[in-house]
């Protein structure tokens, strides 16, 4: 677990510190320990990947991810053709390589990785849109490019570009739809099903992902993106004893990298990475230099983004383990050359990750584009159900940027049916009066009955993000009673709140403290 410490307070994805274990105790290091199976490590590196795309789904917001869709569609498909051309060319005319193992590397390493962008991306406080957009790429590219390197990797001729394309659309296109109806189906069901232990909850949110994975992979679709996909459903769908599920998928996902990692560190030969190192160098800078940039503002043309985002995504092409996954393929089929491709894209994903990771946040800043850390907190809200009393025991943390500090309890207006019943502060647990006044780091205990459940969550929500007066921001509550003549009543209410505020102001010449 140090490792894990060292890589979070560094920048950089864990990616490297577990690949130099794989390489201290393999071949040529401490323990000398002989592996060279790469139909192995293929298998135990896509099941990696699973988990790894499962945990990223579960993490993405939809409401930061769905203005971002378009942009992302845009960069995993033409994207990766204008990065597979650029980067095979500068490996077939700069370092010599034929044609077929320059196009495999130049798909290999078209795939940005799902575990270090989300590794990365989630400490740097970037603009909502430029984070869904480089989350959903990462979830989205890793379908075509297996594609690609599949067909560059059989043996006989490679199938002619429109052919690829047309089987790269129909696998996305089931794929998503596994995905989408998987995600659903899960959330519909543990929404309305109580489990007789909570404990069960993680595990069976985690099997309904990669039961998306298989049923994708079945009808011969993209398992990639259906689990990726069904896992974004399942986060948004605000399951029962949601936090404990967040936790027990990124401990999932913490295991799955670092035995990921392991691995592929032990089947890589150290002193046979030294005639590839400044190969893989020339190709990486081509990669970094020219392919991703020239990908990034090809493919969001259509989109009118501030110059500084396009440049920030062009140095956000994370590469990590799934490149390397990717490079046992052509070893598995046993296409000529496929060990110097493998070294090749290692030392590659290396070198360009230790200089890209820990620059990030440095770059974000020099472009002006990241975001006061506060501003983009989201309010923690656990529901628990209780089944046979009809109800719900919503537990609601209030982070520090969020603008339900100040807000007395008797101005939340939650629905009929619904109470804060207790309020735990500095560790103390009180029942709060309606006058009792909300600060960052409270802890709140709200009952909720089932036909308003959902109600009160978004109105808890809605304050969470525009303060007391939500409903005149356009952020009020949905679902439950939510009518026009309901939305008339709300207004009502705080006209009677404000003036019932001016009123204590003008008789005592200031506003009273609650306690």
């Amino acid at each position: 677990m140090a490792a894990v410490r060292v890589s979070s307070r560094s920048g950089l994805p864990s990616l490297l510190l577990y690949l130099g274990i794989g390489v201290v105790m393999g071949q040529d290091g401490i323990f000398d320990v002989k592996f060279d199976n790469a139909e192995l490590t293929q298998v135990i590196g896509y099941a990696a990947l699973v988990v790894i795309l499962a945990e990223g789904g579960l993490g993405t917001k939809w409401k930061e991810i769905r203005p971002a869709l378009p942009a992302a569609a845009m960069l995993s498909l033409v994207g990766v053709a204008v990065s597979v051309g650029v980067t095979a060319a500068g490996a077939h005319y700069l370092v010599g390589l034929d044609w077929r193992q320059a196009l495999i590397i130049g798909a290999v390493v078209s795939s940005t990785d799902a575990a270090a962008v989300f590794s990365v991306l989630r400490k740097v406080p970037l603009p909502a849109r430029v984070t869904g957009v480089l989350e959903a790429e990462s979830g989205f590219n890793d379908a075509p490019v297996v594609i690609l390197v599949v067909a560059f990797s059989a043996r006989g001729p490679v199938d002619s570009w429109y052919v690829l394309v047309g089987e790269i659309a129909l696998e996305l296109a089931i794929g998503a739809a596994m995905g989408i109806a998987v995600g659903w189906l899960g959330s519909f069901g543990l929404r309305r099903v109580a489990l007789p232990a909570s404990g069960l909850y993680p595990i069976a949110v985690m099997a309904i992902a990669v039961s998306a994975y298989a049923a994708g992979a079945l009808v011969h679709g993209s398992g990639f993106l259906a689990v990726y996909l069904a896992a974004m459903i399942l986060g948004n769908a605000k399951l029962p004893h949601w936090p404990a599920t967040r936790g027990f998928a990124d401990g999932l996902g913490w295991l799955a990298q670092i035995g990921m990692f392991v691995l592929l560190g032990l089947l890589v030969t150290p002193h046979d990475l030294i005639d590839d190192f400044w190969p893989a160098v020339i190709v990486g800078l081509v990669l970094t230099v020219v392919a991703r940039p020239l990908e990034v503002f090809i493919s969001l043309l259509p989109f009118r983004l501030p110059w500084q985002e396009k440049a920030l995504m062009s140095w956000a092409g994370l590469r990590g383990a799934v490149p390397i996954i990717l490079a046992t393929i052509p070893m598995v089929s046993g296409i000529e050359g496929s060990t110097r491709v493998f070294n090749i894209v290692f030392v590659l994903v290396v070198v360009y990750t230790l200089i890209q990771g820990p620059t990030l946040p440095w770059l974000a800043k020099a472009l002006k584009i990241a975001e006061d850390p506060s501003e983009t907190a989201d309010l923690g809200i656990e529901s628990a159900p209780l089944e046979r009393l009809r109800g719900h025991l919503l537990s609601v943390a209030i982070p520090g940027g969020s603008k339900m500090h100040g807000v007395e309890v008797g101005e939340l207006r939650l629905p009929a049916g619904a109470a804060v019943t207790l309020v735990v502060r500095d560790g103390k647990s009180f029942v709060p009066a309606p006058s009792t006044v909300l600060r960052r780091g409270d802890e709140l205990l709200v009952v909720a009955t089932d036909p308003v459940r959902d109600a009160a969550e978004d109105r808890l929500r809605a304050v969470g993000e525009g303060g007391k007066l939500a409903g005149w921001l356009g952020t009020g509550a949905k679902g439950g009673e939510s009518s026009a003549a309901h939305a008339k009543q709300g207004r009502r209410h705080e006209v009677a709140h404000a003036l019932k505020a001016v009123t204590r102001l003008g008789r005592t010449g200031g506003p009273k403290t609650h306690h």
